[in-house]
C-alpha cells in the first residue's frame, strides 16, 4: 500500500534502519544517504521516509513531502559544496528511465560535469 512501509523494499529498510546505510542527513519525512554505485562525485539519494513507488505517485499522494525530498536535495548540494559548482537533481520513473528501486528517491549528482543532455 502507498504510503505504508513495505516489507520488499530495500529503501524502507533503509529508512528504518534496518538495512545500514551511509546516512549523511535525516529529517521527520526525509533520509539521504549516499549511493552504493557512485555515478559522480558527490552521489547521495534522498528518499522520502513513506514507501511511495515514484515521485508522481508522491507528487499525488503526498506533495509536501516530494517538496521536503527537494529541500534536502538542496541541503545536501550545500553539505557537499556542490552547490556553488553546480549540481543536478534526478528522479528515475520507471523501469525504462533507469528506476531499480521502487521507492521513490531523488539523486543528487554533483563534483564532475554533467553533460547536457544526459543518456
Amino acid at each position: 500500500m502507498t504510503g505504508q512501509p513495505q516489507a520488499d523494499c530495500l529503501f524502507c529498510k533503509i529508512a528504518t534502519g534496518e538495512v545500514p546505510a551511509t546516512v549523511v542527513r535525516e529529517t521527520d519525512t526525509t533520509v539521504a544517504f549516499r549511493d552504493i554505485n557512485p555515478q559522480a562525485p558527490t552521489h547521495v539519494l534522498v528518499i522520502p521516509k513513506a514507501h511511495h513507488p515514484d515521485a508522481a505517485s508522491l507528487a499525488a499522494a503526498e506533495p509536501q513531502v516530494l517538496a521536503d525530498v527537494l529541500a534536502e536535495a538542496g541541503r545536501v548540494a550545500e553539505d557537499e559544496k556542490v552547490d556553488r559548482t553546480g549540481y543536478r537533481v534526478v528522479f528515475n520513473t520507471g523501469s525504462g528511465a533507469g528506476q531499480t528501486v521502487f521507492h521513490a528517491h531523488a539523486h543528487v549528482l554533483g563534483g564532475r560535469g554533467l553533460n547536457w543532455p544526459p543518456g
